[in-house]
């Protein structure tokens, strides 16, 4: 019997409910479903222009498992523009905390966890941080 899926942490959820192809008639009915936790690998890696250990530490998984949460939003990114599909997002396997701090040194966004109980930034251990 597998594991049971570990939730991932996600700054935020997407602004959108989904996006549509523009223009051109739709090859499938079929959505393709976009998770948060992918959008967030996505936004993580690609807009913020993290590398993996670095947005792993913020999702609070294993650089192995952000690899895979980011690979699978690729090809479904790509399976969407190809084959010219809507985008639906779900929450998929995640979880927001309430209570987000922001470092004013490398400005990462994180939350004090079990593992990070000081005020420390996880990423560049700077003590200047501050409630967002």
């Amino acid at each position: 019997m597998p594991r049971n899926k570990r939730l991932r942490k996600i700054v935020a959820p997407p602004r959108f409910s989904g996006y549509k192809p523009y223009g051109c008639r739709p090859q499938s009915s079929m959505p393709v479903e976009l998770f948060f936790e992918e959008y967030e690998a996505l936004k993580l890696a690609d807009y913020k222009m993290l590398n993996h250990e670095q947005a792993a530490i913020l999702m609070d998984v294993s650089r192995a498992t952000f690899a895979r949460i980011y690979e699978n939003a690729r090809r479904k990114i790509a399976l969407a523009l190809v084959e010219t599909r809507e985008i639906v997002t779900s929450t998929g396997s995640s979880y927001t905390e309430k209570r987000w701090k922001l470092c004013t040194n490398c400005h990462a966004r994180f939350n004090n966890t079990a593992k990070n109980a000081a005020n420390t930034c996880p990423l560049c251990s700077s003590e200047k941080t501050e409630y967002i």
